[in-house]
């Protein structure tokens, strides 16, 4: 095996997205909270018992009960309805951190997420490869979501 000498470029990674939803601020912030927690779902539609204690230091973690789980990361910032800021290792069972904000505000009759994460570590290429088509279906869930008055 042929081990690949470690570059900021192999080492971090970014993923920008907007997200147009037709939902005023507040009902956009409500889903993304509900989504990102338990309405969390695996793509076959499993739930995968997220849990998002709303607050500066709360966690946001997968509550597998009996005391069982993943830790995901913690609330860096919460203001209502314009912004949540996570910092953690996620999904990850690598050395890696990330940085993830939703930026939320008002445009177009509706709302405009800016969607960033940032994360620096180690992550196999073949992981790097899902991660923005598992954001891409988690913010479509927000958005559809929200424009339902859920």
């Amino acid at each position: 095996m042929i081990a690949t000498e470690p570059t900021l470029e192999n080492l971090t990674f970014t993923i920008n997205q907007e997200i147009h939803v037709k939902a005023p601020m507040d009902v956009t912030f409500a889903a993304l909270l509900e989504q990102l927690g338990p309405g969390n779902q695996t793509p076959d539609g499993k739930s995968l018992n997220m849990k998002i204690e709303a607050w500066p230091g709360g966690r946001w973690y997968r509550d597998m009960g009996d005391g069982n789980g993943h830790f995901w990361a913690n609330v860096k910032a919460i203001m209502r309805p314009s912004l949540l800021e996570f910092v953690g290792p996620l999904f990850a069972s690598f050395p890696l951190t990330s940085n993830v904000q939703y930026r939320l505000k008002e445009a177009d009759g509706g709302t405009l997420i800016t969607f960033r994460h940032t994360a620096l570590g180690f992550l196999p290429e073949e992981q790097k490869a899902g991660i923005n088509t598992g954001w891409t279906a988690m913010n479509d869930r927000v958005r559809s979501h929200a424009e339902a008055g859920k």
